[in-house]
């Protein structure tokens, strides 16, 4: 599975490559991110194209991943800019429809690999027509503004009442790359990182963000902040291989248990003052 993380920092970009982060994330998208999500825990990134520049000479090992507005007026020009930086994949947020995903590959040419990140009722429903689109490298799930299109509560409800299976068939069956969300440290987080993970697992999915549970990691002392990340890496990729050798059984065992976790956190949230603020950090996805 490949694990991604987000920052803007050369720095924190190398500690993760050497920690074995396989995608370092500078994240461009700030057309309508406070509107949708200012009233809410979340991180909103304010990166740059000089970020992207910075990063970009940092890594040799791990990728780079830069996620870009949603189509505008300026998309030619920005995927112009961050294909000529080097990205190795280009995300882009917030689409609807088929013609945005067609728009979107035209713009990159196979210069990146083109991520969709579905983060809009209106994308799952019309997800068969848009995985029609020929260029489409990977789809991301992004919980976060996907629960709030929704109208939900939590972001992993959608998760946990089995709206991404269908998707992950669909994709399966057209040979794109899933991935899933975000999550956090294996003993962190509100919901159980391993339940997480199982889920993963269960629909085939081959990526996952990390939260801001591991950005936390980064601002330790430098020597202090490699060998933690490192280790906690490490427990991530060990317990993926633990539940790739699980049985269906058990799978679906833990996708029960998810749920009913969910359901509590939603129930929770019901009754408190502001339903809509995080109850512990490092839940979240990271600027999602």
């Amino acid at each position: 599975m490949d694990f991604i993380l987000i920052t803007n920092d050369a720095i924190r970009a190398g500690i993760a490559q050497d920690a074995g982060v396989d995608f370092v994330m500078v994240d461009l998208e700030i057309n309508g991110k406070v509107a949708r999500q200012g009233h809410l825990n979340t991180v909103i990134s304010r990166h740059t194209m000089e970020d992207v520049a910075r990063v970009r000479q940092v890594l040799r090992t791990s990728k780079l991943l830069v996620r870009v507005n949603p189509l505008f007026e300026g998309s030619k020009e920005e995927i112009d800019q961050v294909a000529e930086m080097g990205a190795d994949a280009i995300m882009l947020p917030m689409f609807t429809r088929p013609s945005e995903a067609s728009e979107f590959v035209s713009l990159v040419k196979q210069r990146a690999e083109a991520w969709l990140l579905l983060e809009t009722a209106a994308a799952l429903v019309r997800v068969d027509d848009i995985l029609q689109v020929e260029g489409i490298d990977a789809i991301h799930v992004g919980l976060n503004d996907l629960h709030l299109s929704l109208g939900l509560n939590f972001m992993f409800e959608p998760l946990a009442h089995g709206f991404i299976d269908p998707l992950g068939r669909l994709v399966a069956a057209c040979g794109v790359k899933l991935g899933i969300g975000g999550v956090a440290r294996l003993g962190g987080g509100l919901l159980n990182a391993r339940l997480v993970l199982s889920e993963h697992v269960r629909l085939g999915s081959r990526q996952v963000i990390l939260s801001r549970d591991f950005l936390q990691i980064l601002e330790l002392p430098e020597s202090e902040a490699r060998t933690t990340l490192t280790y906690e890496i490490s427990r991530l990729r060990a317990e993926v291989q633990r539940l790739r050798a699980s049985s269906t059984d058990e799978l679906r065992e833990n996708h029960r248990d998810l749920r009913e976790a969910v359901r509590t956190i939603v129930d929770a949230r019901a009754k408190s003052a502001n339903p809509n603020k995080a109850l512990v950090p490092g839940t979240d996805l990271a600027t999602q």
